[in-house]
């Protein structure tokens, strides 16, 4: 099987430079194209293509998960399989691809899990130090290991070696798709026709080699997409906007303006969608102790109809502050969401409803298709860290919506002041040279030792260390 020739990352940074000089690539797609007017024959032959595929990507996502290296797309076949050599190398570069993300979110979730965990123990070597007792409510971070990917949708991420898109010459169809299948040297041809608003979002673009076919509720679906080369139109020396991700507020920049809310109506929507599919979920439990074999699903239509509004407001919610910092550069963080994780298992279902991920999502593709600049930076520390004196610690943050430093005394919002930190660490080549939370933590309170020198006449103690002063004073007076 051959394989493709690498590259020097010393070529490729080259490449990368040249594109982002003046331009930027986006892939559109353009999805939902439901494959009808094939006859059953057709379809049988793609069922039974998939009924060897399927198993062998498995295979792959399985084996790429638990190695040691990182997964290669262009690996030398492990497995054996009666589809063709190209088939086969389709399976391995779309198995690759599950497997890197699972495992990229998997060592997120780790390192934020070791971080939680020397938080803990630095806790209690404070209480033990102190003499205080530790809070009664802090329980020690725990690992639950990571189940594997498991492939449950019939899904080919295929490219042109073994899909073609051609056009159709007669009016009937737009497109046919010719299917490398088992049978070889007998391609599957499968016509295509495209509604009106397929044909409006393609608009006369030219479509790449990238197709995706998936099999969702016995309707086989197609999804074409195309390539566009967007000019860059944010100047060099425009200003920087950092923008914090939260639930409360979606957006806040650190223009002090705020974008989206997840409270109120969509709140309370999801408190009835959850405590709906609680009581399915205790239907369920008790028709299948009685050995019912048809269960309810625990789904919803109110669920899947919530997440679709949350992605809608969030989308809004973009846009606007687009339009509204139309010459900005954007700077927002780079949020690990599958990290996060809170001890009350209500407010773990509130943040998978918030659907925090799509925002940093949404933020890369809208700026991306204006051809405006955005850049993502280190989260680690943005919230607890003071704008004004670089003082980090977590009782900086008095609540969720409050930020009041422990040194020079400083309040703002919450938000406004994580997105204020943001925007200043584009281009910081120091911060972002660190590779740990560790190692920012250091950095931070290393500067905030240099802010203290410069403003040593004008610091303002807080009244809680002046009392220790005056405290430890008395002391060594007695003494």
């Amino acid at each position: 099987m051959s394989r493709k020739p690498e590259k020097t990352p010393e070529q490729d940074k080259q490449k990368r430079k040249r594109k982002k000089k003046t331009k930027q690539t986006i892939t559109r797609a353009v999805t939902h194209i439901r494959l009808i007017e094939a006859n059953v024959g057709k379809l049988a032959a793609l069922d039974k293509l998939m009924a060897v595929y399927l198993p062998l990507c498995q295979q792959y996502v399985t084996w790429f998960s638990r190695a040691e290296r990182v997964p290669d797309r262009y690996t030398d076949p492990v497995f054996e399989s009666d589809l063709s050599e190209r088939l086969h190398r389709v399976a391995i570069q779309q198995a690759a691809g599950i497997a890197k993300s699972f495992r990229t979110n998997r060592q997120a979730a780790y390192d934020a899990y070791l971080e939680n965990l020397a938080d803990d123990a630095a806790a209690k070597a404070e209480a033990l130090a102190s003499g205080k007792p530790l809070d009664m409510e802090r329980k020690e971070p725990e690992w639950h290991e990571w189940n594997l990917p498991e492939l449950r949708v019939p899904c080919i991420q295929a490219n042109a070696n073994v899909v073609v898109v051609e056009k159709s010459e007669d009016t009937t169809f737009d497109y046919w798709l010719r299917i490398s299948t088992l049978d070889k040297g007998n391609p599957l041809r499968v016509p295509v026709k495209l509604a009106s608003y397929h044909k409006q979002a393609l608009g006369g673009r030219t479509l790449n080699g990238s197709t995706t076919l998936h099999k969702r509720n016995g309707v086989w679906w197609l999804t074409l997409s195309c390539d566009e080369d967007v000019p860059l139109q944010t100047a060099t020396s425009a200003p920087c906007v950092g923008v914090d991700v939260g639930i409360v507020n979606f957006l806040t920049t650190s223009t002090g303006k705020q974008y989206g809310t997840f409270h109120g109506k969509l709140a309370r929507r999801q408190k009835r969608d959850r405590e709906k599919r609680r009581r399915k979920a205790k239907l369920r439990a008790c028709l299948k102790k009685k050995g019912v074999e048809n269960l309810p699903s625990t789904s919803s239509a109110t669920g899947q109809r919530l997440s679709r509004h949350v992605r809608q407001e969030i989308n809004r919610a973009v846009n606007l502050l687009l339009e509204e910092h139309p010459d900005a550069r954007i700077i927002y963080e780079d949020l690990s969401v599958a990290s996060m994780r809170f001890k009350a298992r209500s407010m773990n279902a509130y943040l998978y409803a918030s659907n925090l991920a799509h925002i940093p999502e949404q933020l890369a593709w809208a700026t991306a298709k204006r051809g405006r600049a955005a850049h993502t930076v280190k989260a680690a520390y943005s919230s607890q860290e003071c704008s004004r004196c670089h003082f980090v610690d977590r009782t900086n943050r008095a609540n969720q919506q409050t930020f009041c430093c422990g040194v020079c005394g400083y309040r703002d919002h919450a938000d406004h002041n994580a997105s204020v930190n943001l925007a200043r660490r584009y281009r910081d080549a120091e911060l972002s040279a660190c590779q740990k939370k560790e190692q920012i933590k250091a950095l931070l309170l290393r500067r905030h030792e240099v802010w203290k020198q410069v403003h040593r006449l004008t610091v303002v103690e807080p009244p809680v260390q002046l009392g220790l002063r005056a405290r430890s004073e008395t002391s060594t007076d007695v003494g």
